[in-house]
């Protein structure tokens, strides 16, 4: 497991990715625990829509890649790559605006986690993941999930997230999630259990050379040849 950094060390940097549902964020959560990382959801960088009536927020395009401040995800991603703190801004998904002055304050550990949708989709981000990972899971099984996180959640009917579905966030998967699967290091599935698909990117990343073996148990004996 690596070993959390100081700050003038670069941290080790996963990207993950996948449709909405697919599972991804809860796989993200899990590394971040096993390997002491730092997480960064890029669901917290959408565009203040603060300027629109609220009754009309809900009805944007918020899966285009044009609804997240990319700019701002680059010099953030880019900071904590390079071992700095950022300033990440604080975002209300009942109202879809951001808390006005409002921050929270992230250090990077010794591995730091990029997830959402689009993270393998900026070209100004790719290259400073070290490991990247595509989380895919059939449609039915991302919209079941969808409605059940957004209705939890965020405040919204069951109505308006398959509407949003089926008008954005399906066609806007198909043009900018699906086809960064491409560029991932592994693909695993959202359908899988949870700790085969933590253990598939573990041993990925050993051979990889990006984390030590396991140690073998006490008492465990090389054969000789």
């Amino acid at each position: 497991m690596p070993t959390p950094t100081p700050q003038s060390v670069c941290p080790l940097m996963l990207g993950i990715a996948g449709w909405s549902g697919s599972g991804k964020t809860t796989l993200a959560a899990e590394l971040a625990r096993q390997l002491d990382a730092t997480l960064f959801p890029l669901d917290l960088y959408y565009r203040d829509l603060s300027q629109f009536p609220l009754d009309s927020r809900h009805k944007r395009n918020f899966d285009h890649p044009d609804s997240l401040e990319s700019e701002l995800i680059i010099e953030h991603v880019r900071a904590l790559a390079n071992g700095k703190s950022i300033q990440r801004p604080v975002y209300d998904f009942k109202t879809h605006s951001r808390v006005a002055g409002a921050f929270d304050t992230v250090t990077p550990a010794g591995v730091v986690i990029v997830e959402g949708i689009l993270a393998l989709h900026y070209a100004e981000l790719r290259p400073l993941y070290t490991f990247s990972i595509y989380v895919n899971a059939p449609h039915d099984v991302c919209l079941a999930r969808r409605i059940h996180r957004d209705m939890r959640e965020r405040g919204r009917t069951e109505e308006s997230v398959r509407e949003q579905f089926e008008a954005t966030a399906r066609p806007m998967a198909d043009l900018y999630v699906t086809p960064s699967a491409a560029r991932a290091s592994v693909i695993v599935e959202g359908t899988d259990a949870l700790d085969w698909s933590v253990e598939q990117i573990l041993r990925r990343m050993r051979l990889a050379g990006l984390m030590p073996l396991p140690t073998p148990p006490t008492g465990f004996q090389q054969q000789q040849d």
